[in-house]
């Protein structure tokens, strides 16, 4: 892409006018000023696109030039950077992506799902048409984490990044943890409130937590991998009783993503529910609000904390980005030269060597705890406590009770094989319930 001129608008051209297309219209409006004297240029809106061109947005949207198939955007000469807002891995946003590129379009987008499974592919196309291709947006809303990674710790190697990347699984335990509630009665209240989708398996089984995860991987360690070989697991599974029981042990139920380097060019990419301290700055962290935390070598912890989606935080990353474009700022997509990235294979989680909390529903008789400590001892898996409330009545049986077990780090897959045993055992009345502890 050329050089800007400081007296030369530059043109935009947005494609999807949704909650965040909306925002990025009022954003560039209400702080026209601010912003070309960021940019230093002129900012302009030129043309747009969108599925349904009646639809009261309730703005003037009548001087703006409207492309019914937004594939047109990619082609109009007058339009210098294509903001990608429809969404999707696949189809019309992809058909953009790749379009604006061969028109030597600079693009931005909030498509967390298309940087995560195309985004070697399309960093390699954008550095080989010599234009910028960036997605601030794309993870945790309104968090800077992107150009954190790309840009302040550019100079650090970095050893682990993640945290809490959906919203709506951390609005769903947290008041889960708050009131006591069962899972899919403050599911159906998240999809009131607007926080879930009507269908919310992407948000609630961990896919959109493992797409973030994905691009942060990449961006913060350089490498390639399979995308469909990152561990994930979500929250369907989580029950009342798992929040009580955490709290009584002192820590906080998360449904985190973590992305690690180990030795020997490995990574550890994991989605999943987690136990986490009490004194863990991740277990404050409630409702809505997104929180990322990197390890570096010479930088240490950090942790940046704030809203993870929504129309002015999301707006406000898109519109950082194409600022960045406007001053003539072409960091590379991944924040190196595409073919410096290196391809791994991800640990998968039979190797994972974790502590994990073990709940199970056992008959209220003698020998039944001596039975699992066997197991535990024939598997060589050590225990680092036990609880049991002989008053906790389950499933309105009289001799049920539950039994919670917590393990010193263990190697998973040996963990594994001694659950299924257990299982087995006479006295277990239900398929134990895992979940992994993180701890410093």
């Amino acid at each position: 892409m050329d050089n800007p001129s400081v007296n030369k608008p530059l043109n935009l051209g947005i494609a999807g006018l949704g909650t965040v297309g909306i925002g990025v219209l009022r954003l560039l409006q209400n702080n026209e000023k601010t912003i070309t004297n960021r940019a230093g240029r002129p900012i302009r809106i030129y043309a747009i696109s969108a599925k349904n061109r009646q639809k009261n947005r309730n703005m003037d949207l009548s001087n703006l030039k409207w492309h019914e198939n937004p594939l047109n955007l990619a082609k109009d000469p007058n339009v210098d950077v294509v903001i990608e807002l429809i969404g999707g891995a696949h189809g019309t946003a992809y058909e953009l992506v790749c379009s604006a590129i061969e028109n030597k379009k600079a693009i931005v987008t909030a498509n967390k799902a298309l940087i995560a499974l195309h985004g070697n592919e399309l960093a390699k196309k954008a550095a080989s048409q010599n234009v910028p291709l960036l997605f601030e947006a794309a993870v945790a809303g309104g968090i800077p984490i992107i150009k954190t990674i790309k840009e302040a710790l550019a100079a650090d190697r970095l050893i682990q990044i993640g945290g809490i990347l959906n919203g709506t699984c951390n609005y769903i335990l947290t008041t889960m943890t708050k009131t006591g509630r069962d899972f899919n009665d403050i599911l159906k209240e998240t999809q009131k409130l607007g926080y879930a989708e009507a269908n919310p398996s992407t948000d609630i089984d961990g896919l959109d937590t493992a797409h973030k995860l994905s691009i942060l991987a990449s961006l913060g360690f350089g490498y390639t991998f399979n995308f469909d070989d990152i561990y994930v697991e979500g929250i369907r599974n989580i029950n009342p009783y798992d929040i009580h029981y955490a709290q009584e042990l002192g820590y906080t139920i998360k449904l985190i993503g973590i992305a690690q380097h180990h030795q020997n060019n490995k990574l550890e990419l994991r989605v999943h529910p987690a136990l986490l301290p009490n004194t863990s700055p991740l277990s404050r962290v409630n409702g809505v609000i997104n929180a990322i935390t990197t390890q570096g070598e010479f930088s240490g912890y950090l942790m940046l904390e704030g809203a993870g989606a929504g129309e002015g935080p999301t707006a406000t990353a898109v519109c950082a980005d194409i600022i960045d474009i406007a001053r003539g700022n072409t960091i590379p997509m991944w924040g190196t030269d595409w073919n410096e990235l290196r391809p791994t294979n991800l640990i998968p989680n039979t190797d994972f060597n974790k502590a994990y909390y073990i709940r199970l529903f056992v008959e209220d008789k003698p020998g039944v705890v001596a039975d699992i400590a066997t197991v535990f001892k024939d598997y060589n898996l050590s225990l680092r406590s036990l609880l049991q409330h002989k008053n906790h009545i389950i499933h309105n049986a009289e001799n049920t009770v539950p039994i919670v077990l917590v393990t010193h780090k263990n190697k998973e897959n040996s963990l594994l094989k001694a659950l299924k045993e257990i299982h087995k055992l006479p006295a277990i009345l239900e398929k134990p319930i895992v979940i992994r502890i993180e701890e410093p």
